[in-house]
């Protein structure tokens, strides 16, 4: 149920390779200070609560660290501490949970300003190792300011993990919904995985939210000696900066949010979605691929090409096509297919390669990743505390066979019931994010999983923010994706150097064929 997160991980993305000089100006010298911040119109700079008692929290801000090296085969300058945290920060002398953190301190204590901290994205996502894979090639003016700082989740990996029990063939999601027997296997589906959840670990569900992880993100900072705290998250990772903004206005320092979520659409919106938005990928591939008929043979109109992928759609259905190691029926191939459509070039080479199987060829296929149990069941529940689900299956059916006919890519895998129909209730009502606060924005205008159009809400929610759009950019991530831009990473890495925001909002041209930071 990898939703948000990158297609394929961040962790090796973030061996990043960035050379020294990639960023005019950011070899040598102290950062200058910060751009002004104004206070957010929700939730308290301390705790993340209203009107709650911070000496509440004492116990666990200045709780004291062991610091041990990571692992054996990793760097010894590579540490790990585990942190004490509230399971119910409304209830902080109740039970406690532990979320391990990571660092690689500064290599120039005498330009040392803070401490920068990531997240990969999911939710599910660990980051306990990103510093150890950042620091081979983060730029020397952010290793010389910057500790750095990772950690897991709550939740997830090291982090008190959530387990449900779950088989391999729980696991997988999203599903079709075509039929009324669809519907009903889903819902199926959907009962029985949350009831697992629920007999594993129901007492903590309802805790397992952003919320909370922003909470954890301060206690971190507290801990770690630190008045503010500066970030970089992608994906998933945006909607934790941005609900740590909101709750703790005053100790933000410099934010970067890479492909960003819309905060008013968290979760169900973000996943419906992806239909409508699948549908203009979809017809923008077309237009370019029939223009290179003589290369992909799929089509020299969009209609003819459109009419190439249905038919193998249909092909499938009749007679599952073997795709490298895997085997495909016709929903698989919508699936598997569209985050590849975004990217034109490598929508047209699937597809190309897909026809050549269909027709009895050997082909590689695309990578794959399984996602891990606990990922899974941690990522399931972030989603169902952040925020209210219909706990009507009527209403995901509804919708499902609503959506499937307004966009036959993907409609109705993106109306689908998830677990969150069957879920405890989140403990706290979903944030709002709505605030001042500067911080970055970066997006590429074709992303398969977080659209521009979210990251335009988004853009909207933070008043202060400004934003780097790469313009006919594609794919999910742009700081360290599979595509560099230049333009993109001179803004966001230039910002946590010096804190220098673009005075406006910025349009980047993409650059074609330069493979990703760290490619």
């Amino acid at each position: 149920m990898q939703h948000f997160a990158y297609r394929r991980r961040l962790v090796p993305l973030l061996a990043l390779g960035v050379v020294a000089g990639l960023v005019p100006g950011l070899v040598g010298g102290a950062a200058a200070a910060a751009p002004g911040q104004t206070v957010a119109r929700q939730g308290d700079a301390t705790t993340g609560q209203r009107g709650a008692d911070t000496r509440q929290l004492d116990a666990y801000t200045r709780q004291k660290l062991s610091w041990k090296r990571c692992a054996d085969d990793k760097p010894a300058v590579f540490q790990c501490a585990t942190l004490k945290v509230p399971l119910d920060y409304r209830v902080p002398e109740g039970r406690r949970i532990d979320v391990a953190i990571s660092r690689i301190r500064t290599s120039d204590p005498g330009k040392r300003r803070g401490i920068l901290t990531m997240n990969p994205g999911g939710p599910g996502g660990p980051g306990l190792e990103l510093p150890v894979e950042a620091a081979d090639g983060l730029p020397k003016a952010l290793l010389d300011q910057y500790d750095l700082v990772g950690f897991d989740p709550r939740g997830v990996g090291r982090s008190t993990p959530v387990s449900c029990g779950l088989t391999r063939d729980e696991l997988p999601y999203p599903r079709v919904t075509r039929s009324t027997a669809d519907a009903a296997a889903n819902e199926a589906w959907a009962r029985g995985f949350a009831a697992k959840c629920r007999a594993a670990a129901g007492d903590r569900l309802p805790y397992n939210s952003t919320r909370n992880t922003a909470r954890d993100m301060d206690v971190m900072r507290a801990v770690l000696g630190e008045k503010k705290l500066t970030y970089y998250g992608v994906s998933y990772g945006t909607a934790l900066g941005a609900v740590y903004m909101q709750l703790f206005p005053h100790r933000v320092d410099r934010f970067v949010l890479d492909s960003a979520v819309d905060p008013g659409r968290m979760w169900r919106g973000m996943f419906r979605i992806w239909g409508p938005e699948g549908e203009r990928a979809f017809q923008r591939w077309t237009k370019w691929t029939a223009d290179r008929d003589r290369t992909y043979h799929l089509g020299a109109s969009p209609a003819a090409v459109a009419r190439s992928f249905w038919r193998l759609v249909a092909r499938a259905d009749t007679k599952p096509i073997v795709f490298g190691e895997a085997t495909l029926d016709g929903p698989a191939v919508r699936d598997l297919l569209r985050p590849e459509l975004y990217s034109v070039r490598k929508g047209a080479e699937a597809v190309a390669m897909l026809k050549k199987a269909a027709d009895g060829q050997s082909v590689p296929g695309l990578p794959a990743e399984e996602s891990g149990e606990n990922e899974i069941a941690s990522q399931t529940a972030v989603l169902c505390a952040d925020a209210p689900w219909p706990r009507d299956p009527g209403v995901y059916r509804r919708d499902a066979f609503r959506d499937a006919a307004r966009h036959p890519l993907y409609g109705d895998f993106a109306a689908s019931i998830i677990p969150c129909a069957y879920w405890p209730k989140g403990a706290e009502p979903a944030t709002t994010v709505d605030n001042d606060v500067t911080s970055l924005i970066v997006q590429n205008e074709w992303d398969p999983q977080t659209p521009l159009t979210g990251a335009r809400a988004m853009h909207r929610a933070l008043k202060g923010s400004r934003m780097v759009t790469v313009d006919e950019g594609e794919g999910h991530g742009v700081v360290f994706g599979d595509t560099r831009n230049t333009c993109a990473e001179n803004a966001a890495l230039g910002y946590l150097a010096t804190g220098g925001l673009p005075d406006r909002d910025v349009t980047c041209r993409a650059t074609p064929g330069r493979r990703g930071i760290g490619r």
